[in-house]
């Protein structure tokens, strides 16, 4: 059997491992839809969101009673209207009950402006309180989170889901309190001129239940689907305004604009379904309506002709029935308008649900120095497994490079060490302490990354850098600018640091946002540094001064690269290669070449020198 020679070592493989469970959104949720799933998110949103604008709602409700019981008043003052003033000839009768019923219609007037104002108010309070909640929580999650959710779908149900809740918290809320009033009030005029007439009247209400509640049941249901749908549009929309430069090279143009138009369709159908059946509550209000005038009509009619009954009596009987069908079809209609805005709550608390897979140490230890060592790890996406038995030892202020073919595990290596994921098997140690338990804070600040995708945000470069250290002065800021070359470049710019560098950075060229990457790892001067191929888009230019950067950064500090070109770590304290999730080799670059390896292999095929 062939030997290694001094200085580089063969490793031994392990078996596969299991995977971690999916954290999508879309996924069937137990007992959902139930009476009692319903129950239960409606106690939620108000023990959470709506219990503590009790006494602003309590004044509101105050002003809906006033508003409410303004239309009662109105009824009852025609009564005598037509049989009083009207059969009298008195005027001056006439206007004074003119004025009352003007003034009560401006008092109705201001309480429903009033009222209106504190439930939107409160509503938008709730909605953005809400909104700031969920991505409150969504930062909280851990990366796999976000790998099985698309950021449409997420951006549809901050945005989308919980400006539905809104409609809850406002149009529902008004209608239950104002009109629930103004049908007491009604009704009560109606009972005090005649219940016959009044029972005459609801003789149809009884035909209502089997109907309205297959309607409430088709609008949660399309509403559900329709929320669905919506996501599913913002989420290509996210993908063609991201991907507009890879769509505009490659012509497919009309291939997306065919696949939004198969989405748009998916979106429309849904939504014509809930909304027809919202459309179906007052027209179901409404033929009901018709059977109770005509009843009314036949039997107070024959009463009126016969002297019975007066014909002020039957007019404030038959003001009252007219003005409580109004609110009657908005209150049935309150019930569609939750059915829809609960299919969006059930979306909102799914992401509130979800909950973090990386564990939080119950002591968390300081963040050590020493070795970074990796223990016979094991770590799988998917189906797929990446790392079977990883083992290999970063020293503790040296460079260590991590080297094979895609798909070898490397950067799964970082997502573990910082942990974005945790390993299935296997330990990973700091000086000597595993990483879980080390505080996540503590971990995540003593580690600092630079990748080959820039991660900047539409922010100015300053802002950009200050994200290594978010308490660094303006002078820190610019002597990591000067370290990391940004200022070769951003002092050329009419606003220098305070350049914005544009969405995900597009205003900067790559090697420019590369150098800003760098100068936010040197401010945040952690003892790790992670490079994850840094100059592998480069042109040689800019290649050479990010590697110049990136030298003066790795000075001191514990660092783990990730390169294809072999030669930009042929000086390396160590190399680590890697094969299908496990260490073939290691060594320094002059023992793996004389090795004959792997690592020889690339070395030849690259084209570069012993």
């Amino acid at each position: 059997m062939f030997q290694p020679p001094p200085g580089a070592v063969a490793s031994r493989s392990v078996a596969p491992v299991p995977m971690t469970a999916r954290q999508s959104l879309d996924a069937p949720r137990p007992g959902a839809g139930t009476a009692a799933a319903q129950g239960t998110l409606l106690r939620r949103v108000w023990r959470e969101h709506v219990r503590g604008h009790v006494p602003a709602l309590l004044v509101a409700v105050g002003f809906m009673t006033i508003e409410g019981a303004a239309l009662g008043a109105f009824a009852w003052l025609v009564r005598p209207l037509f049989d009083g003033l009207f059969q009298d000839g008195s005027f001056d009768g006439v206007i004074w009950v003119g004025a009352l019923i003007a003034g009560l219609f401006v008092l109705r007037a201001v309480a429903s402006f009033t009222q209106r104002l504190i439930v939107v108010s409160v509503g938008l309070k709730v909605t953005t309180r809400l909104q700031a909640m969920l991505v409150r929580h969504m930062l909280d999650l851990d990366l796999r989170f976000f790998q099985d959710n698309a950021p449409g779908a997420l951006l549809e149900r901050v945005r989308g889901d919980a400006t539905a809740l809104q409609s809850l918290a406002t149009t529902a809320l008004m209608s239950l309190g104002r009109d629930s009033v103004t049908l007491i009030s009604l009704l009560v005029v109606m009972l005090a001129t005649d219940w016959v007439w009044t029972l005459t009247a609801l003789i149809g209400i009884p035909l209502l239940v089997v109907p309205l509640y297959l309607i409430h049941r088709l609008i949660r249901a399309t509403s559900l689907d329709a929320r669905s749908a919506a996501a599913r549009l913002s989420t290509r929309l996210d993908e063609i305004f991201h991907g507009m430069q890879t769509i505009k090279l490659n012509r497919l143009e009309t291939h997306e604009d065919k696949r939004f138009e198969r989405e748009l369709k998916r979106f429309l159908r849904p939504s014509l379904r809930a909304q027809a059946g919202l459309a179906a509550n007052p027209a179901t209000m409404d033929l009901i309506a018709a059977i109770g005038f005509i009843a009314v009509l036949w039997f107070g009619g024959q009463q009126i002709i016969s002297g019975e009954k007066t014909i002020g009596e039957f007019m404030s009987f038959f003001t009252a029935l007219g003005l409580m069908f109004e609110p009657l079809r908005r209150l049935s209609n309150v019930a569609g308008q939750v059915q829809a805005s609960l299919a969006s709550v059930e979306r909102i608390y799914a992401v509130f649900d979800a909950q973090p897979t990386i564990p939080r140490p119950a002591a968390p230890k300081p963040m050590p120095s020493g070795d970074i060592r990796f223990e016979e790890v094991e770590f799988g996406y998917g189906e797929a497994p990446v790392l079977r038995g990883l083992s290999f030892t970063a020293e503790a202020g040296r460079t260590t490079a991590l080297v094979g073919p895609s798909g070898a595990g490397k950067t799964t290596v970082f997502t573990l060490l910082t942990r974005l994921g945790d390993a299935e098997a296997g330990a990973i140690r700091v000086g000597g302490v595993p990483i879980g338990e080390i505080g996540l804070e503590a971990l995540r600040s003593g580690i600092a990354v630079v990748s080959q995708e820039s991660a900047l945000f539409d922010e100015t470069i300053a802002a950009n850098i200050r994200m290594g250290r978010m308490d660094a002065t303006d002078e820190e800021v610019r002597e990591a600018a000067r370290n990391a070359s940004v200022l070769e470049f951003a002092d050329a710019l009419p606003l220098g640091l305070d350049t914005p560098v544009g969405p995900r950075g597009s205003a900067l060229s790559g090697g420019q946002r590369q150098r800003v990457t760098i100068a936010r790892a040197m401010l945040k001067a952690a003892p790790i540094l992670l490079l994850d191929e840094p100059t592998s888009a480069l042109d040689s230019r800019s290649e050479q001064l990010v590697q110049e950067a990136l030298e003066r950064l790795s000075k001191g500090r514990t660092t783990l690269v990730i390169a294809h070109r072999l030669s930009t770590i042929r000086a390396a304290d160590r190399i680590v290669v890697m094969e299908a999730g496990r260490v073939v080799e290691e060594g320094r670059h002059e023992a793996l070449v004389a090795l004959g390896g792997a690592y020889a292999r690339m070395n030849a095929l690259q084209g570069a020198g012993p």
